[in-house]
């Protein structure tokens, strides 16, 4: 986990897989990942050391369909339908010794987003999974003296956590980590929009529903003084236009207006949703 830690940088938070089968511990490799299988288990350890949930293209069924539960927890499903199975087991174990687990998101072919510590929390036998608490925080169990709403909104805070983190490095990958609008490069500036905001019906955490932008036309972005058409033209707010201020406005909004994006994702399934810039932008126009 410390070697993910390293690994990470603000503009690619995401490995490839080569590179996390490749992971040596002491000059031993030691793969993090199984080119085959979704639970990884070393072969001369006990319990498992990674779960991975593989990248879905937009409409793409995965093998098995992992989710998050009502109560805000990862349910991951076992290797078929056999407790017995050795992956089952190991998982089993890495639960009974409450072992720290890494969980690799796929955020685009090949490339895995590194969630960790996660834990295996219990076992839903029935359903044939297992119930992983996503970070240290929800493992500890929300009192059942608390309040129905501070439970709820305990469940929805920890779930959107993964989600952002998960839907940033998908954007972030898809979008080259360079801003859509300008094309800046540098990701410790750079965030992962929402065309259509998530609190909304049809905000959902997808690549189709994001956009990279650098802070300022993020900033511009959401407050409406920046709006995309559905054919992907950027517009300013046509007071910003008429107004005199300094080089940011001038040159990092004005002489961005009626141009095309800059930057898209090189995969049509990944570039913005038209329907949902079309939402966005009735919204810019409302408050124009």
């Amino acid at each position: 986990m410390g070697w993910l830690s390293d690994a990470a940088t603000a503009e690619r938070d995401w490995l490839r897989s080569e590179t996390l089968r490749a992971f040596e511990f002491d000059g031993v490799r030691v793969p993090l990942v199984d080119a085959q299988r979704g639970i990884r288990k070393p072969a001369d350890a006990v319990a498992a050391l990674s779960i991975r949930t593989v990248y879905r293209p937009e409409g793409a069924a995965r093998p098995y369909e992992d989710a998050v539960g009502p109560d805000g927890r990862l349910r991951y499903k076992w290797r078929g339908t056999d407790p017995e199975h050795p992956e089952n087991k190991a998982l089993r174990a890495a639960m009974k010794a409450e072992l720290p687990l890494i969980w690799f998101f796929g955020v685009g072919p090949g490339d895995y987003k590194p969630i960790y510590p996660v834990y295996i929390d219990a076992e839903e036998s029935l359903q044939h999974q297992f119930v992983v608490a996503i970070d240290e925080v929800q493992r500890d169990s929300i009192s059942d003296a608390a309040d129905e709403h501070v439970r709820r909104y305990l469940r929805v805070e920890r779930n959107q956590r993964v989600h952002q983190r998960v839907f940033r490095s998908t954007v972030m990958r898809a979008y080259e980590t360079r801003c859509a609008v300008c094309s800046l490069r540098h990701g410790d500036l750079l965030d992962a929009a929402h065309i259509v905001e998530d609190r909304h019906d049809l905000g959902v955490a997808s690549v189709r529903n994001g956009l990279a932008l650098c802070k300022i036309h993020h900033a511009a972005f959401d407050a409406n003084i920046l709006g995309i058409r559905p054919d992907l033209v950027v517009q300013i707010r046509a007071d910003l236009l008429e107004e005199v201020d300094g080089p940011m406005l001038q040159y990092g909004l004005k002489e961005r207006h009626d141009e095309r994006l800059m930057v898209l994702p090189s995969l049509k399934r990944e570039q913005p949703d038209a329907s949902l810039l079309e939402l966005s932008y009735e919204r810019f126009r409302a408050a124009s």
